[in-house]
């Protein structure tokens, strides 16, 4: 039986286990994270906490929706049993009425019918760091080779466990410019996000210096579930020049290979994102959105914008 949980009936504890032992559990999906990128969160609980779907409930012009939280590329129904399109269908189908409008990305293993859903698939890039370093960076392609070679070049050098702060003010200085969605609130979100995975042991920040010791670029990378997550990163356009992303992101490949670890780019639909990923040899994936308006006019207007410009 699935039931429909608000925040303070949900057990942590269970719940968390569950995202654990799920063959699909993402780091997204963990109590912890849930509550700093979406405060109040509320779920779907399938009998003792075998399989469960998060609900980011929130309210716009007296409405109930769910959007899809900033940092947590996908998240989904999760399960420690088998899953299939029906099951899927079904918590689906369980989201309270009451909730009129939901615009959310499932993950990678959740499969659905469409049946007169509105269902987009979006790309993902992952590669496996099982191989040893020399045979995983055979496979680079010709412009990531180049780009390493800059970064010898201009001598570039790289720091673990720079402070996060430094990350966010690199992208909030460059492209942070260009995206006029986020806001004070969200910066906040991410700073939290950064310091509380560091402190659980999840969280890994690197940094890469110039010659002169300037930062060009840094990332957070989080681990959970035999998955290491790109989550998030920053860079200026000494960076751009230096090959300095490259070189971070090699770096981390050479760190964790021979585990059984995947790295998981967090991307994209972005066709040069996706270029530059697949140019260390990651396969490309899909994981669904799934849209259900259930609204009337003028409310189904006043959504497509507010969708435009969350």
């Amino acid at each position: 039986m699935i039931r429909y949980l608000k925040n303070k009936e949900i057990d942590v504890v269970k719940w968390d286990e569950c995202i654990r032992k799920s063959f699909n559990g993402n780091i997204y999906a963990l109590s912890w994270y849930l509550d700093i990128v979406h405060d109040g969160w509320e779920a779907l609980v399938e009998d003792d906490y075998e399989r469960v779907m998060p609900l980011t409930v929130a309210t716009k012009f007296g409405v109930y929706y769910m959007f899809q939280p900033y940092f947590t590329q996908q998240l989904g129904i999760f399960s420690t049993k088998r899953l299939n399109p029906d099951v899927i269908g079904k918590f689906i189908e369980n989201i309270p009425k009451h909730i009129r409008y939901i615009n959310i990305n499932l993950n990678s293993f959740n499969k659905l019918k469409a049946n007169g859903l509105k269902i987009t698939a979006n790309k993902n890039h992952i590669q496996d760091l099982i191989k040893e370093y020399p045979e995983i960076a055979k496979k680079y392609s010709t412009n990531t080779k180049r780009n390493l070679q800059k970064s010898v070049k201009y001598k570039l050098s790289l720091m673990k466990n720079i402070k996060p702060e430094l990350v966010i003010q690199l992208f909030r200085a460059n492209r942070g410019k260009t995206i006029k969605k986020w806001n004070k609130t969200h910066y906040q979100n991410l700073s939290r996000l950064m310091y509380s995975a560091m402190y659980k042991g999840k969280g890994l920040i690197y940094g890469v210096f110039t010659e002169s010791n300037q930062l060009c670029a840094g990332a957070l990378f989080v681990k959970s579930n035999d998955r290491l997550v790109f989550l998030f990163s920053g860079s200026n356009k000494t960076a751009r020049e230096n090959g300095a992303m490259t070189y971070l992101i090699d770096t981390v490949i050479r760190e964790f290979s021979r585990s059984q670890l995947v790295l998981d780019f967090e991307g994209s639909n972005n066709p040069n994102l996706a270029r530059f990923y697949k140019g260390f040899g990651a396969k490309e994936i899909e994981y669904m959105s799934v849209e259900i308006n259930r609204l009337t006019f003028p409310f189904k207007e006043l959504f497509t914008l507010y969708k435009r410009f969350r």
